[in-house]
């Protein structure tokens, strides 16, 4: 892996050493793997940045690497709003809970399921338009940004830099919609903080659940779970430990936790409410 290729934390350019520091362990032998498949095993959630500028035109390079995810036919339901203006992103960061690297990167990207644009061009030529009003154009919309957002993130991951996705952008929507001026039919799906990731607070990669867990060959085989989520109750509590970071107790029952009913949500439960309100109307 050449140096313009490899993760600013990364502390290996070995394939396989990047297998397993994924899944802590080795369940298949990468021989070799190019510069592409090095980035997206890199992948790290970055908080702590430093203030180094993003060079020229980064931003324009993030979106057009975006604007070449698929797109369901070519509609590009998609819009991002980017924010660096510090008093918008201490404003944005206290309606995602407060979270501090919101304020601290140079460049908050807020990612939109944007339906606005086909309404107003639908209103501008007199042509019917009633999809967008059905659960399923919504959810295009939604997909079409995160694929966006991804192809950002790997992008941004490949020139140096370290991302981290902020779904607090959901916790206070209509809040969100007013800060950055979005017209109806528009929706903050997720934020992502982009930056120089700062050497003093590496981040590093945390494992995932075994292939087995997810991995299904011909049909959906869930006799697997059981030992798989012990074995990845195992991992990340050495992770945690090894880390120095705070464990809320196995994965499962942290995981079972955060899906325990509305009062766990941060605001969210109240999605279809806040959909209705920014001109949803889901059927």
């Amino acid at each position: 892996m050449s140096k313009e290729t490899m993760h600013p934390a990364t502390t290996s350019s070995v394939p396989q050493d990047l297998i397993q520091a994924r899944y802590r362990q080795a369940p298949f032998i990468a021989d070799k793997l190019n510069a592409t498949i090095e980035t997206i095993l890199n992948h790290r959630s970055v908080r702590a940045y430093t203030d180094e500028a993003l060079k020229p035109n980064t931003l324009e390079t993030l979106i057009a690497a975006a604007q070449s995810a698929s797109s369901s036919s070519n509609l590009q339901t998609w819009s991002v709003v980017a924010v660096q203006d510090p008093a918008s992103k201490d404003r944005l960061a206290r309606l995602a809970g407060n979270q501090e690297h919101i304020r601290r990167c140079p460049l908050f990207l807020v990612w939109l399921a944007d339906l606005s644009r086909l309404k107003t061009l639908g209103l501008k030529l007199d042509v019917r338009h009633g999809s967008l009003d059905h659960l399923e154009t919504f959810l295009v919309a939604t997909i079409d940004s995160a694929l966006a957002a991804q192809n950002a993130a790997l992008a941004a991951e490949s020139m140096g830099l370290g991302v981290v996705y902020i779904g607090g952008m959901r916790n206070h929507p209509e809040e969100v919609a007013k800060e950055l001026g979005l017209p109806d039919l528009t929706f903050a799906t997720f934020g992502m903080c982009i930056g120089h990731p700062d050497a003093a607070r590496p981040a590093s990669i945390k494992p995932r659940l075994p292939q087995e867990a997810v991995l299904h060959m011909e049909k959906y085989d869930g006799s697997t779970l059981d030992a798989a989520t012990q074995s990845y109750n195992a991992t990340m509590t050495e992770f945690y430990a090894t880390q120095g970071m705070k464990n809320s107790g196995p994965w499962d029952l942290h995981s079972l936790n955060r899906v325990r009913g509305p009062d766990a949500m941060a605001g969210r439960h109240r999605l279809v409410e806040a959909l209705n309100n920014l001109g949803f109307e889901l059927r």
